[in-house]
């Protein structure tokens, strides 16, 4: 049995060429020809056929399609109903999901990691919006009902669709419904499914050789004094429909058993590996760090606690943690030449710490006319530069201390020394705050990029500055 679900989905941007009663027929009869097969029916229209036909009388329903949408586990929200197919619960508030399926594969994970096995059947409502998009990449199959040649021209829209993200059209099949047999016409193109068959082909779509049939007995199923709505397998035998659905329902458990592979299979191991990538690169970005805080030397493994900033260099040559106190001493020095003996110290350093802990610091020490200068400046999350300030680094080329800079330019040795000790040429650092009770998080690979993202904005200021 699938370990993920292979899926089925229904979708034409025409109304009334009877997509909702492919969609629920299909469930049932491919039910009742495999009975330990599971199969899931959901819907992406706010008509609630679905319900109609598959809940039990009394049954609480907790969870619709929505709350799937949203997030929630699918496996959780599907209620087993009548003729035991499963059904997620329809919803008319479907408009506020649209900003979190901007992807196409959006349902593609959800399906993948939905714990839902078998067959999911998904019926979408008659246009192309983001639900539609998503239902139609996520599809093992693609059943296109077309019953006229409005339906047959919608049909470009999709397979232009598939086109645009370099998708295998093989998914997609065309199938004639709601045939009207008694309708012929003189010439090579006897009746109306010779004729939409003929069209397909000529465009080039693929157009499955069963058909379904306009039957107003199948029509009195949906509509009738019950207010109910019946299946064509338990109240339509005897009709041709009855068989046309067996057919179909015997060719899409054929093509179930050819697929090894199902797409949300495949799209579950394609996420594992880009996780196992994640972690690789993750405990790469870890084992690269330095052990020691570089302006305290403390090792960090020993006082780990405090470490509220992360310091990368341009060149990505050296990064690392370092103590908040550490930092926020040094920039007080730095900035307004203030150590711990200084009057107003405590009020300074403040100032300074909380600037500090918002902003990113970069720290860009260059030769100018044979002694070294740093440019310091301060920049928010979105990269404007917020701070700038230029400072002579006296002593610095020479490697004297002067009890005011020493935390500086041990800072800028360490992280930026290159051959015989100098600075590397056009390498700056940029020290970022972090959260100090998890600040290996800003390893993750959102947050990761992110920073990175930073640094490519902060290095245009910085070549600008060159430049001037």
């Amino acid at each position: 049995m699938q370990q993920y679900p292979y899926v089925i989905t229904i979708s034409s941007e025409k109304g009334g060429v009877g997509k909702t009663t492919l969609a629920s027929n299909l469930a049932v009869y491919l039910k009742a020809m495999r009975e330990d097969l599971p199969v899931t029916i959901l819907s992406f229209d706010n008509h609630f056929t679905i319900d109609r036909m598959f809940e039990l009388k009394g049954q609480k329903v907790s969870g619709t399609v929505h709350e799937m949408l949203m997030g929630a586990p699918a496996r959780d929200l599907v209620h087993t109903g009548q003729y035991c197919i499963g059904y997620i619960p329809s919803s008319n508030e479907l408009s506020d999901i649209h900003e979190r399926f901007k992807g196409p594969m959006t349902l593609t994970r959800i399906l993948a990691e939905s714990g839902i096995t078998g067959i999911v059947i998904i019926d979408t409502r008659p246009d192309l919006n983001i639900l539609t998009q998503n239902a139609l990449y996520a599809a093992d199959q693609v059943l296109i009902p077309v019953k006229d040649m409005a339906s047959l021209e919608n049909c470009k829209n999709i397979f232009a669709l598939f086109d645009q993200r370099g998708m295998d059209k093989k998914s997609l099949a065309l199938i004639p419904c709601l045939i009207d047999e008694r309708i012929k016409f003189e010439g090579v193109f006897k009746d109306q499914k010779t004729l939409l068959r003929a069209f397909a082909a000529n465009r080039g779509y693929r157009c499955l050789d069963i058909f379904i049939s306009k039957s107003p007995k199948v029509e009195s199923l949906n509509t009738n004094p019950d207010g109910k709505i019946y299946p064509i397998l338990t109240h339509a035998r005897g009709t041709d429909v009855h068989n046309q659905f067996s057919e179909i329902a015997r060719d899409l458990l054929g093509n179930l058993d050819a697929t090894p592979e199902s797409r949300s299979f495949l799209y579950a191991r394609w996420l594992a590996e880009k996780e196992d990538k994640k972690k690789e690169a993750y405990l790469a970005r870890l084992e690269g760090l330095a052990e020691r805080c570089l302006i305290c030397g403390a090792l960090l493994a020993e006082r780990p606690e405090g470490r509220g900033f992360y310091y990368e260099t341009s060149d990505r040559a050296r990064r690392g943690f370092l103590h908040t106190d550490c930092f926020a001493d040094m920039l007080c020095a730095t900035l307004y030449g203030m150590t711990s003996d200084s009057q107003a110290f405590g009020a300074a350093r403040a100032v300074v710490a909380e600037k500090a802990a918002k902003l990113v610091s970069l720290l860009f020490p260059t030769m100018v006319n044979g002694s070294y200068h740093m440019d310091f400046m301060q920049f928010d999350s979105t990269g404007e530069q917020l701070f700038q300030k230029e400072l002579v680094l006296s002593g610095f080329a020479e490697g004297r201390f002067d009890a005011v800079n020493d935390s500086l330019y041990l800072l800028l040795n360490e992280a930026l020394s290159g051959y015989e000790g100098k600075p590397r040429e056009g390498v700056w650092l940029a020290v970022h705050p972090v959260d100090p009770g998890h600040p290996e998080s800003v390893l993750g690979e959102e947050r990761y990029r992110a920073l990175h993202h930073m640094q490519v904005r902060v290095g245009e200021t910085v070549q600008s500055a060159m430049l001037r």
